[in-house]
């Protein structure tokens, strides 16, 4: 994940729009949409500034590592996130399978489901034409 990604999905969490946090850094919307974009180069005191208004050390923002999502959850007041989640490539991979396979499950119990109350709406009619011929 390249840095204006991280700084984006960041300011995401924390549940601020680009013009606050443009506001915080005292720059304007347009300079720092940019730099969430990637459409310009970050200096380092620049990103220094964006690191400490965010809550989080540079080495975060610029580690280059990319089989690690970041660990911010925790400071984040926005997110009801409890817990730091961290991630491979192959584990995201792994979890939307098993995402794709529970709701294919779903899927199959839901149409189980309507044939059960499609029967047992027969049942109920049948026990109500019984009871209006007795």
């Amino acid at each position: 994940m390249q840095i204006h990604e991280k700084l984006r999905v960041m300011r995401q969490w924390k549940g601020w729009t680009q013009e606050a946090l443009a506001e915080k850094l005292g720059c304007a919307v347009n300079t720092y949409a940019k730099i969430e974009r990637g459409e310009t180069t970050i200096k380092l005191d620049k990103l220094e500034q964006i690191a400490q208004v965010i809550g989080v050390d540079v080495q975060e923002l610029i580690d280059a590592n990319d089989k690690t999502v970041f660990n911010f959850a925790e400071n984040c007041t926005h997110s009801n996130l409890a817990h730091t989640i961290v991630l491979t490539e192959a584990q995201c991979i792994h979890e939307l399978e098993k995402g794709q396979l529970i709701i294919e499950q779903q899927g199959k119990e839901i149409g189980w489901l309507k044939e059960e109350i499609a029967r047992l709406k027969e049942i109920i009619d049948l026990l109500k034409q019984f009871k209006a011929e007795t």
